[in-house]
């Protein structure tokens, strides 16, 4: 866009204080402001208990820790005054724009709702465009065909996007909810990204949860989580020889001592994550990344990319993942490899090992092709308008 536009992204951080969903949100505010945009994250507190606070383990409607979290958060990235949080349950608003905000609102240009998880409230329903931005494909339309709360939040919007950039295609089992879904992908702020060398002897490692929820099923067929992925690779660390893998592993389901005893090295990811640069630490850590898709991304064909594994092409560390249809949109065989079986995961780790430096340096070209920021968005704002 040729002009400079007042932009609001509204998002889970103060809900979701941890380092990789922080920067998944953090990169649309820091990217739109890069490009010269008049840009404010804006949350809500919903109206139960959603606050999520990792010192407890626990949820309440107290936001404390993530007002704290994102405070240094912002401040850090030169975005001290581009925040505010509407806390529903003392019906206040907190953080440096929170004194301005409704006016913020009032003369916004755009909405981008990322996820669709915060209600359109008068202060947003009423910025004339109205972006919801899918990040979980699959689950998003089936909710949106069986829960009608959910339907009626989605229809409130103006342009409909999502990650599943194979949407609409033939062999795209995305259930079709009727929004006119649009494609786009997780922006990366290269520069926040900054590439140094990786260790050849180092480990291959992922952050993610064995199960986020329930699986869906919908028309006959199955949407799970990356747990009923996860077993046909149970084995590769046995398989692969010398290498490390580690799991950065949550959620209470997982079947911890069977993995470990199957050669899988595992990490409390609360560590890992306990700030947007503990995250990025870790990532520049690690050799590369290997890791499952959603059992919904894959059986669906839907061609979603994780935004995890888009920094970790950033920061120069080579990507093995799971097939989920995206190497029809991305560049894949240098610095990012697909798979569908063990096999295929097998040689992919081998091919990685072979020409390590190469494919690192790919890995950096292939974010910066594909995830860049400035070209990510501007697409983006572009349609939403």
């Amino acid at each position: 866009m040729s002009r400079r536009l007042r932009i609001v992204v509204a998002g889970y951080i103060v809900r979701g204080p941890l380092g990789g969903l922080a920067w998944h949100h953090m990169q649309y505010v820091l990217g739109l402001a890069r490009l010269g945009h008049d840009v404010y994250f804006v949350e809500d507190s919903e109206d139960y208990a959603a606050c999520y606070d990792p010192a407890r383990d626990a949820l309440s409607t107290d936001p404390a820790y993530g007002l704290n979290f994102i405070a240094d958060a912002f401040l850090r990235l030169g975005l001290t005054e581009r925040w505010a949080f509407h806390d529903a349950h003392a019906a206040r608003w907190h953080g440096p724009a929170a004194p301005r905000v409704l006016g913020i609102c009032a003369n916004a240009d755009l909405l981008l709702n990322l996820s669709g998880v915060n209600p359109l409230r008068d202060w947003l329903a009423e910025i004339p465009a109205r972006a919801f931005v899918d990040t979980d494909p699959a689950f998003t339309q089936i909710r949106h065909l069986t829960d009608a709360d959910a339907r009626a939040l989605a229809a409130r919007h103006t342009t409909f996007f999502t990650f599943a950039e194979k949407i609409g295609q033939s062999d795209c089992l995305v259930p079709s909810d009727g929004f006119p879904w649009q494609t786009t992908r997780q922006p990366v702020v290269l520069e926040a990204w900054p590439v140094t060398a990786g260790r050849a002897a180092g480990r291959w490692t992922t952050v993610m949860q064995w199960d986020s929820y329930r699986a869906r099923v919908y028309a006959g067929r199955r949407y799970g989580m990356k747990s009923e992925s996860f077993a046909d690779y149970a084995e590769l660390p046995a398989r692969a020889g010398g290498d490390v893998f580690e799991l950065a592993l949550g959620s209470a389901s997982a079947p911890r001592e069977l993995l470990e005893s199957k050669g899988w090295r595992l990490r409390n990811p609360l560590e890992v994550t306990r700030d947007p640069w503990t995250y990025q630490a870790y990532i520049r850590e690690s050799k590369a990344e290997w890791s499952v898709a959603k059992q919904g991304y894959a059986t669906s064909r839907s061609g979603w990319f994780s935004e995890r594994s888009a920094v970790y092409l950033a920061s120069g560390r080579p990507v093995v993942t799971q097939e989920t249809g995206f190497s029809e949109t991305l560049r894949t065989g240098a610095g990012l490899l697909a798979f569908s079986t063990i096999d295929e995961a097998l040689d992919a780790v081998a091919e990685i090992n072979r020409r390590y430096e190469f494919h690192c340096r790919a890995a950096r070209e292939v974010a910066a092709e594909f995830f860049d920021s400035g070209r990510v968005l501007s697409h983006l704002v572009e349609r939403a308008l």
